[in-house]
């Protein structure tokens, strides 16, 4: 019997020890041959949101700063082609890239997909990147990798494989905050409410979240530049990762230049309010709903009756079914003739929507930066933002003195803005959305680009 052991585990180390060497000539290789390009890990580039105008404007930027550089993204949409990925770009976003970008498909994508993962979930997804991002580097090494989703597990990988490795981080994957509301046991979309309830469950969960934390703060040291949005990502950030040094607080490139040429003056017989967001849990777009409700039966009758243009993208079944509930709200607060919703829309038809609301609506706890904010105050549509992390530090603050918005936290603290919005003189309002505009300007496109050429130039040139 003890010699069958020793078999066993002989026959167990010699596996191992063929997969480290596999592994290790592998990693070896890889580092001969890194090309001289810029490699973006973005394994989602159809999900509409700001991180992906961020991706294409980082591509931009890297492209005018070293033209004869080649820029690569990763993608896990299979259908992307180097065309494609450019046409998205113009279309979406308004970005025209210098040339198309080379695309690296991956297939491991559902190793970092929500679903794959009911319970655990940040710390399944975490893990699953790093078998994503040793996919994405085997099948090619670039000398630079450049993570704009987030997936700060991925940094030691490509340090092995002797990439530098550059971050722009829009918000952390666990943060400070997240944690204290363990501890205090607050219900959140991030914490579900029956372990809200349960002190054991809320003790495991705290434990839990310390330790990924910590994880979390080692690999994110591993970055040679970090960039992020905002004040509120970099508190965090720098608590977390422990490198201030290398840590750049870059505001992300909102589209200020296309939208403030619009006129600031609005239908009045029918105030507008938009709310640009993707279907997502954290965006509280039901809270915003209900808020919408209570305005409207607050209203005096004389005054016009508002509506409500929900504008956002899906990115699988879970938004799909959330915009449905979404609807079948509308129908159930009888508001569903005030209220319309558009998916998916194009670049141009957002502006058009933009430039016809009186006012803009946001409701996302802890908000790392606000881009849909910030288009609001460009476009001349008053902001309804929450009074927390980037509206509240960054970008919803008096300009010269004069307001720029509205911050609330609760339902009847958004349908008092919305009232306030609607029984305000028509003078009182264009004079808050110039301000708006004015305080948008410190968050245009050229400003990013500038912003980010200056914080990667040093580690690209060396």
């Amino acid at each position: 019997m003890a010699s069958g052991i020793l078999l066993a585990v002989s026959l167990l180390t010699s596996f191992l020890i063929a997969i480290s060497t596999f592994l290790a000539s592998r990693i070896l290789n890889s580092r001969r041959h890194r090309k001289r390009a810029v490699g973006f890990f973005h394994p989602y580039t159809n999900d509409g949101g700001g991180g992906e105008r961020v991706l294409w404007c980082a591509v931009k930027a890297i492209q005018e700063e070293i033209p004869d550089i080649d820029c690569i993204v990763y993608t896990g949409d299979h259908d992307a082609s180097p065309q494609s990925l450019a046409a998205r770009a113009t279309d979406r976003f308004g970005v025209q890239l210098l040339r198309p970008p080379k695309a690296v498909h991956l297939y491991k994508r559902k190793w970092v997909e929500e679903s794959t993962y009911p319970r655990f979930t940040m710390i399944g997804q975490s893990l699953g990147s790093i078998l994503l991002s040793w996919e994405a580097l085997s099948s090619f090494t670039p000398l630079h990798y450049f993570d704009t989703s987030g997936y700060a597990f991925t940094y030691p990988i490509a340090r092995l494989f002797g990439c530098k490795v550059v971050c722009y981080t829009h918000y952390p994957t666990i943060s400070l905050d997240m944690i204290s509301r363990v501890r205090r046991r607050s219900s959140m979309y991030n914490n579900d409410a029956s372990i809200a309830r349960s002190g054991w469950l809320s003790r495991c969960k705290l434990v839990y979240y310390t330790f990924f934390s910590l994880l979390y703060g080692l690999v994110g040291s591993c970055a040679h530049l970090a960039m992020v949005n905002s004040s509120w990502t970099r508190s965090h950030i720098e608590k977390l990762w422990r490198i201030p040094d290398r840590i750049k607080r870059v505001y992300p490139p909102c589209d200020t230049s296309g939208l403030q040429v619009l006129p600031l003056e609005r239908p009045a017989e029918t105030p507008v309010f938009i709310s640009v967001a993707q279907f997502r849990p954290e965006k509280a777009h039901p809270l915003q709903l209900d808020a919408f409700a209570l305005a409207i039966s607050r209203l005096d009758t004389k005054l016009p009756r508002p509506k409500l243009q929900f504008v956002g993208s899906c990115r699988n079944k879970a938004d799909e079914e959330r915009l449905q509930k979404l609807k079948d709200q509308a129908v159930e607060l009888k508001v569903d003739g005030d209220v319309e919703f558009h998916k998916n829309v194009m670049y141009r038809e957002l502006i058009n929507l933009l430039g016809g609301a009186v006012a803009g609506l946001h409701s996302m706890t802890d908000e790392h930066f606000g881009i849909s904010v910030v288009e609001y105050m460009a476009a001349g549509a008053v902001p309804i933002a929450h009074n927390s992390a980037g509206p509240k530090m960054d970008i919803v603050l008096e300009e010269e003195g004069d307001q720029t918005g509205f911050l609330a936290k609760t339902v009847e603290e958004y349908a008092d803005a919305i009232v306030k919005v609607i029984e305000m003189p028509e003078n009182e309002r264009f004079k808050m959305a110039a301000a708006a505009r004015r305080r948008a300007g410190k968050f245009s496109e050229q400003r990013f680009y500038e912003d980010l050429k200056a914080a990667i130039r040093p580690v690209l040139r060396n």
